[in-house]
């Protein structure tokens, strides 16, 4: 249907409003599927009409669109269900489970089997979940509010939730306006004609040579309408202008534990909204729903925008609150997973109480212990770099209570250690009043900065963030304050009061640039704070209500907490952001344990925590125990752990005062790395001159080959679609930046055949060449885009050969499609389709990717192959893509008009667009460390903008060799895994930068001849 037949519809739609057409405005609507009126919908799930609110949401959606609809209609269903039981009508509750339930066993058996037992029980408040449950009013208030959520989350309602603007009685007007023309083109217009039909065009008889009159003062069918001429519609017609809603909020099943209007907000969580000042009351699940993008069609030239803002929550994985719909997941677990190796031993001499490996360079180790000694070590060469022991820097100006305190007793134990976020500064929490801050200048060069008399009593737990950009330091102790000091001069920002019982432990976090603190204390509560003195958002009871620390997954969308009560009973949990309430529990702890347990998270998969002389493993999908590890023996009954900020290694306190170091697979890699890291440089730089490198531009149409291991190609195949992420089967790379002249990058030769493995991938659909081609987050399928703009996706199915399903050169991929046999294709321009620049990226789940071939950007989806959208029709074409490492509703967008326009898909704007290149953008990688966007151009320039305020920060062009044009092929960017250096391929060189000084690190031009090729480890 075109544009103007569907404005048509809603002029329609207007009129029947105002004629009173009630019944026939919501036909029209649910057939037309233009405009969900959320009012009506409201009503009659208020008043329970279920067979109208299904018919009605059939025109917009069925069950098996998206896994937002599925849940809308469950949520229904549930809904009805439990009516019918609390009615006591058994036989009208089994024909709902059978007739409209069973739809969703094929989904969670488990959580269907759960359903059905209800019908068991007197009063299905006894099942634990629904105890909560009121009467059927508060009930479908409570689900009205959720399933307002999901609706406007969902990409299938997007656009639809509002009514066009439109000035009263439109429909009218036109047909006046029409009218007039008619009267105006007759040969002999009477002064007054009488229309009497609408059928035929109007046309006046002979009149004696009246002229006719001016439409301005004789119109037909009375006036042409002004603004609000028409009587306006009352305050409850379908046709309001939907207000501005926030994007989801979050699951919403269970009743909130606190009261509200029926159909208000959420409850309080954890979340962080728009506003700051709502941030845990009204919040946001964030980054693990579905994708719910749909984009403007418009010019890219101007900023759009549109009232209602939908955001992206990358990747759905429906949590289980009230019998919700949950999804299978399948997990594919290697030994190679796990740190079963124990690679160092380290003698510390005291026993290690805190423990933080460096975030940059990955086997540096700050140890504290129990008589205040702090420690540094280099785990990779087992050397201890640094050791001091406590004192006092400035006696004579500590309070005295701690000077009294000093004097009883001088053994002051270290609660907490911890580097600052970019590595230059470490903070020492001790139990005593006061806290150290040491600034950290490689090798064994640590100077003191600060020192805080912070607390009165013992300081218990230190961390580092960025409240208003700024470095702080956050604190907290036993006279029950958490504070904020300036990291530069150790000014006192702020003091939050509010705890009844000591402080145990801090985290800070930020979500949509809102910074806050969740705070726990002796006696289970968990507060929150914003940075301002307005006291705490949220007061909720820890499970233990003792000893609880926080912490989020790597990628800060889930959070998690650990804490023992006074019994011993210990608790490891994951929380609903969105309700403030546990959402999952995990099992395995010893019914007392010996200590408070300690644990830590790792890159976003797995749990870990020391209890019954063991380290306990859980995925973080599942709440069994996944595995333990034993490190040999020697482990205390709660030992200390941490991992490494890559997840490579794991350091255990032992009961002998010292530390092991485990390792699993791509740890072992690491440290026998860095025990071959001595070799001659100048040879090295000779090699590198006389040997050639393999093109890295034809990378990317090799990606079947692999190494010897079985494991997926190496990097450079990822760096080709500008992806900066890391595949867990890619071999790790040295973050050791302290380096000096004499340590350089290492190379591997790569000269005979047997030193690789190769596969052919199916295709017996004979498409085009291959113009883009990546490995999947998951490492299970490669994703590629043809010339013809077809995208096709190879899957290593799971076999004894290849248990796992992980990509290998042993074991062929199939080509898979779902089983509409649709294919995913992006638009594309008739002109010159064979000059058209193919682009993709995918979510970090794999569920989405956007792609472009020259047209239209699309969205797709990845389980069934829809197109979600299409926007920002050329000109300009994008040229490239990439999601923003720490929000995935920003997207750089890079075009073939040498700009990159920074688009914000929650509110649908772009946001930014960024001017510095010459020609087409054929790079860009974010640093989710620096914060910055390094992008790359046709022009062979690179330039750094800062993600803050979009500025360009530096530029450089590259060094062309003379005699060569400089805009051959496409200038590459990847982000190397510290965050800091960045690759860079041309056709005439491939070098490594410093992304703060934008200098090539290591550099080589002489890749024109294909004799052999190297493996970079970096």
């Amino acid at each position: 249907m075109s544009s103007l037949s569907r404005e048509l519809v809603f002029l329609i739609l207007q009129f029947l409003d105002e004629e009173k057409f009630k019944e026939t405005v919501h036909k029209l609507e649910q057939e037309s599927g233009f405009y969900f009126n959320m009012k009506y919908f409201e009503d009659e799930v208020i008043n329970g009409n279920w067979d109208e609110v299904e018919r009605y949401l059939g025109g917009f959606t069925k069950v098996d669109d998206n896994r937002y609809s599925m849940k809308i209609f469950f949520e229904i269903r549930k809904q009805k269900y439990l009516e019918a039981l609390d009615k006591h009508d058994r036989s009208k509750a089994v024909e709902i489970l059978v007739k409209d339930l069973k739809v969703f066993a094929s989904f969670n058996e488990e959580l269907f089997k759960e359903i059905t037992q209800l019908l068991t029980l007197e009063n299905f408040r006894e099942n634990e979940q629904l105890s909560k449950y009121g009467d059927t009013k508060s009930a479908r208030a409570i689900m009205l509010v959720e399933l307002k959520k999901l609706i406007e989350a969902n990409p299938l309602f997007r656009d639809k939730l509002q009514f066009p603007n439109l000035k009263n009685s439109r429909l009218r007007t036109l047909i006046n306006q029409s009218l007039n023309w008619q009267h105006q083109l007759c040969k002999n217009p009477r002064p007054n004609p009488d229309i009497k039909t609408l059928f035929v065009d109007h046309s006046c008889g002979q009149p004696n040579g009246a002229r006719a009159p001016s439409p301005a003062n004789n119109p037909l069918l009375g006036s042409i309408p002004k603004p609000g001429g028409f009587p306006p519609l009352g305050a409850h017609g379908p046709f309001q202008t939907a207000p501005t809603v926030p994007p989801l909020a979050g699951w919403m099943s269970n009743p909130p534990a606190v009261t509200h209007p029926a159909v208000s907000g959420g409850a309080i969580g954890f979340g962080t909204p728009t506003n700051p000042a709502a941030l845990l009351k009204h919040p946001r699940t964030p980054t693990t729903a579905n994708p719910s993008m749909d984009y403007p069609s418009g010019d890219s030239d101007h900023i759009s925008k549109r009232s209602r803002p939908v955001g992206i929550a990358e990747e759905v994985n429906l949590p289980v609150n009230m019998l919700p719909v949950t999804y299978p997941q399948s997990h594919n677990y290697q030994q190679d997973d796990f740190h079963k190796t124990v690679a160092r031993t380290l003698t510390q001499g005291s026993t290690p109480m805190s423990m933080d490996f460096h975030p940059l360079q990955q086997t540096l180790l700050l140890v504290g212990t129990n008589v205040g000694d702090i420690g540094l070590w280099d785990v990779g060469t087992k050397d201890r770099l640094v050791v001091k022991n406590f004192k006092v820097w400035e006696l004579g100006k500590c309070s005295m209570a701690l000077q009294a305190s000093l004097v009883k007793d001088p053994a002051v134990p270290v609660n907490r250690i911890i580097w600052s976020p970019d590595g230059t500064l470490f903070g020492v929490a001790y139990s005593r009043h006061i806290v150290q801050i040491y600034s950290y200048h490689g090798g064994d060069d640590i100077r003191q900065h600060l020192e805080i008399d912070a607390h009165v009593g013992g300081v218990n737990d230190i961390a580092f963030a960025h409240p208003n950009k700024q470095l702080c330091i956050i604190t907290c102790g036993d006279d029950k304050t958490i504070k904020v000091w300036e990291a530069t001069s150790g000014a006192k920002q702020f003091t939050f009061e509010g705890h009844e019982a000591p402080v145990y432990s801090v985290c800070p976090h930020y979500k949509e640039n809102i910074q806050f603190i969740f705070s726990t204390a002796l006696d289970g509560k968990i507060k929150a704070w914003l940075y301002d003195n307005l006291g705490s958002r949220v007061d909720y009871d820890a499970p233990g209500h003792w000893c609880t620390t926080m912490a989020y997954s790597a990628d800060g969308s889930r959070l998690f907490s650990c804490g023992t009560s006074k019994d011993g009973e210990s608790h490891l949990v994951e929380w609903n952001e969105s309700e403030g309430a546990v959402k999952r529990t995990y099992q395995g702890f010893r019914k007392r344990s010996m200590g408070v347990v300690q644990f830590d998270t790792t890159r976003n998969r797995f749990l870990a925590a020391g209890d019954e002389f063991l380290i306990k493993i859980w995925d973080m999908d599942n709440t069994g125990l996944l595995t333990t590890i034993d490190a040999e023996g020697g482990l205390p009954a709660s030992p200390r752990i941490r991992f490494n900020k890559e997840g490579t290694l794991l350091a255990v306190s032992t009961l002998d005062n010292g530390i092991k170091i485990l390792a699993n697979a791509d740890g072992l890699r690491l440290l026998r790395t860095l025990e071959n890291r001595s070799f001659d440089a100048s040879r090295n730089a000779a090699e590198t001159v006389t040997k050639p490198l393999i093109n890295p531009l034809t990378a990317a149409a090799n990606a079947a080959a692999a190494s010897s291991s079985g494991t997926p190609a190496p990097a450079a195949i990822t760096a080709m679609n500008g992806d900066s992420r890391s595949l867990v089967d890619v071999k790790p790379r040295i973050a050791d930046e302290s380096l000096d002249k004499s340590k350089v990058w290492k190379l591997m030769e790569i000269t005979e055949s047997t030193q690789c493995r190769s596969i052919k991938l199916a295709d017996n659909m004979r498409t085009s060449k291959i113009s883009r081609l990546i490995y999947t987050n998951s490492g299970v399928a490669i994703l590629a885009l043809t010339a013809s703009a077809v995208h096709l996706l190879w899957k290593w199915p799971r076999s004894d050969r290849n248990t796992s399903g992980k990509a290998t050169a042993s074991v062929s991929p199939q080509l898979w499609q779902p089983p509409s046999g649709i294919f995913m294709t992006n638009d594309m321009t008739d002109n010159n389709p064979e000059e058209a620049v193919h682009c993709f990226a995918l979510s970090k789940n794999d569920s989405y990717v956007m792609s472009a071939s020259g047209g239209k950007i699309s969205l797709f989806n990845m389980m069934t192959f829809k197109t979600m959208t299409t926007f920002m029709p050329p000109p300009p074409a994008a040229t490239f893509l990439a999601f923003h490492p720490q929000d995935n509703n920003i997207i750089a967008i890079g075009m073939d008009d040498s700009t990159i326009q920074i688009y914000n898909v929650r509110i649908d704007e772009v946001k930014s667009k960024l001017r510095g290149h010459s020609k087409r953008i054929t790079g860009l990688a974010f640093s989710n460390v620096l914060n910055v966007l390094v992008s790359s151009g046709a022009d062979a320039q690179l330039c750094v903008w800062n993600t803050d305020g979009w500025e360009k920060q530096k530029n450089r062009f590259l060094q062309i060799p003379s005699g060569r044009p400089s805009n051959i092929l496409d200038t590459r960017v990847q982000f190397h895994q510290d965050q800091m250096h960045f690759l860079v391929v041309h056709e005439t060189q491939i070098a490594i930068y410093d992304t703060t000084k934008l200098e090539p690190v290591k550099q080589s031009t002489d890749l024109c001849k294909l004799y052999g090729c190297y493996c970079w480890y970096i």
